[in-house]
């Protein structure tokens, strides 16, 4: 069985970039258009990776990530920022909230698909 990824991304083509690298590999992949989306997609599902947008409407990938480590069935689980903001700030923070990795935009595929090996379990 494959592990499923989620990608929060409010922008379709850049879900499709990214599910289509990924699903490319042999992962499952689960797409969100923000992250009460995916926090909705996830709920009840063995979701073995996130990878959040910084900046979406209704609920940013930091909100995400602080939600999924407070406390439901995926505060363990690896989140990946894959986000086009590169400032230290923006990432101490991202750090602060429990992201694993920050990937700027654009992506490289062999570079998302490196990091996504390292750092899922």
């Amino acid at each position: 069985m494959s592990k499923t990824i989620l990608i929060a991304d409010d922008s379709s083509s850049l879900r499709q970039m990214v599910a289509m690298t990924l699903s490319g590999a042999g992962y499952g992949v689960v797409e969100a258009v923000d992250g009460l989306d995916a926090l909705a997609k996830a709920e009840g599902k063995i979701i073995s990776l996130f990878i959040t947008d910084l900046n979406m409407p209704r609920m940013n990938g930091l909100d995400l990530i602080r939600r999924l480590r407070a406390g439901s069935a995926h505060r363990f689980t690896p989140a990946l920022m894959l986000t086009t903001e590169s400032d230290v700030a923006k990432k101490q923070e991202g750090r602060v909230a429990g992201a694993t990795g920050w990937i700027l935009k654009p992506f490289n595929p062999d570079q998302l698909l490196a990091v996504v090996k390292k750092v899922m379990p």
